[in-house]
């Protein structure tokens, strides 16, 4: 058992106060510069093994485009040997990607896809 009292924790030295309270802190708020974040372009690469009709579905399908837009991408793309199909954030634009990547290797087509940082 404890017979003894427990110790009082030492107080910090007292700071000497002058008669203007110039021991009070200020802040400055300052205003915070945000940029939006870098956005990304996903681009199809033309090849001529990739059926168009395959290529208006992928665009369809993973683009969330009508079938008239989706038709112009890809004749841009047939026409241009690349075209754009959407602007994401880094990490979409990745997704997009990995998804068309995907949808071409089980359909068995040489179908190129790339995101590309916009200036």
């Amino acid at each position: 058992m404890a017979t003894k009292k427990p110790a009082n924790p030492a107080l910090p030295p007292e700071t000497p106060r002058t008669s203007d309270g110039g021991d009070s802190v200020v802040l400055e708020r300052r205003a915070q510069k945000i940029k939006p974040p870098q956005m990304y372009q996903v681009a199809m690469l033309n090849d001529d093994y990739t059926p168009m009709e395959f290529v208006v579905m992928v665009i369809q399908e993973f683009f969330g485009k009508d079938r008239e837009a989706a038709t112009q991408i890809m004749l841009k793309i047939h026409l241009d040997g690349k075209g754009v199909c959407g602007v994401y954030s880094r990490d979409v634009a990745a997704t997009k990607v990995d998804q068309v990547l995907e949808a071409a290797r089980q359909g068995g087509h040489p179908l190129q896809c790339v995101s590309e940082p916009i200036e």
